[in-house]
């Protein structure tokens, strides 16, 4: 039976100024226009035994050119989300957009979520406008993030190069993308220098999991670095189950996983609910979950992340 008591990390909301430009990137990219609002979030997480939603927006706020319109866009979206937790703060929580690549503004803006608007943790994109995560550029921001623990959602996004003609994006793209910024960042020493970051990878890391060996032998091309000490560092990030829960992706995200680093994403209303059936009875109907795991995928790995949740 499905657990009743599920924690989302990877929900998404739509501000209602952002909805049309939403829907326009969304066809773009190939997929169906998602739309949301408060009230059919609450029914699908009742249809779906989810009893809280982790928020966040999942695109740019503003062209690449517009660092003014990214700031502004990113304060308008987290103050939108906060206002949503604060009403409904039992079936919702916050991950705070940051409008990078200007590091000084995500430092404030981190610093304003975080400290005014009580945002659960922060998510970045996978690639922002083609520089990816391991860039040395951002590192005050890991620096600041380690000193705070913080969670960070690393959202995968189109990478920059053409897409395949009749591909959607996000279904074939993304996890190309989520992989490729992981390594990026295991490979420039981000996960070992910062260890208090707690980085969720969604849809099971992308390819990360399945790859991870034969990726570990880009240590080989790296001197200082070995195979096994790339692993760990791989080892570090957490992964959620959004697109992911299926015959042949569980096995291996099970085996590569730490314990305790892989937790429930449905991945609302990116993925429309009824493409998500599957995957939640996947989920559920796994044959091979040791005693408590499941209950630890659904719930109790989310609430060591955001202890706000913890049930007594």
């Amino acid at each position: 039976m499905p657990d009743a008591a599920r924690i989302d990390v990877h929900q998404h909301l739509i501000p209602p100024d952002l909805s049309r430009a939403m829907a326009e990137r969304a066809e773009a990219l190939g997929w169906p226009a998602p739309a949301w609002d408060v009230q059919s979030a609450i029914a699908m997480m009742d249809r779906r035994s989810i009893a809280t939603g982790l928020l966040s927006f999942p695109a740019p706020v503003a062209a690449p050119d517009d660092p003014a319109g990214a700031r502004a866009g990113a304060r308008s979206v987290n103050e939108c989300t906060a206002e949503v937790v604060k009403d409904r703060p039992d079936r919702f929580g916050h991950f705070a957009v940051l409008p990078l690549p200007d590091v000084d503004a995500a430092l404030d803006e981190a610093a304003h979520a975080l400290d005014e608007l009580n945002a659960d943790g922060l998510i970045v994109l996978s690639n922002v406008h083609g520089r990816y995560l391991g860039d040395p550029a951002f590192e005050p921001l890991w620096a600041e993030l380690d000193a705070r623990a913080a969670v960070v959602v690393v959202h995968p996004t189109a990478p920059p190069v053409a897409p395949v003609p009749g591909l959607p994006s996000p279904l074939v793209d993304f996890p190309y993308d989520t992989a490729r910024t992981a390594l990026h960042l295991a490979l420039n020493g981000v996960p070992g220098r910062y260890p208090r970051i707690k980085m969720i990878l969604p849809h099971a890391g992308g390819f990360l999991p399945y790859a991870a060996h034969r990726f570990a032998v880009a240590a080989r091309l790296h001197p200082g670095s070995t195979p096994e000490g790339l692993l760990s560092d791989l080892r570090r990030f957490y992964f959620d189950t959004a697109i992911s829960a299926g015959p042949a992706a569980l096995p291996s995200l099970l085996a590569f996983a730490e314990p305790g680093h892989v937790l429930y994403g449905s991945d609302f209303p990116m993925l429309p609910e009824d493409w998500a059936t599957g995957f939640d009875s996947g989920l559920d109907t796994y044959p091979d979950w040791q005693p408590g795991q499941l209950h630890a995928v659904n719930r109790g790995n989310a609430e060591l992340l955001v202890p706000r949740l913890a049930r007594s």
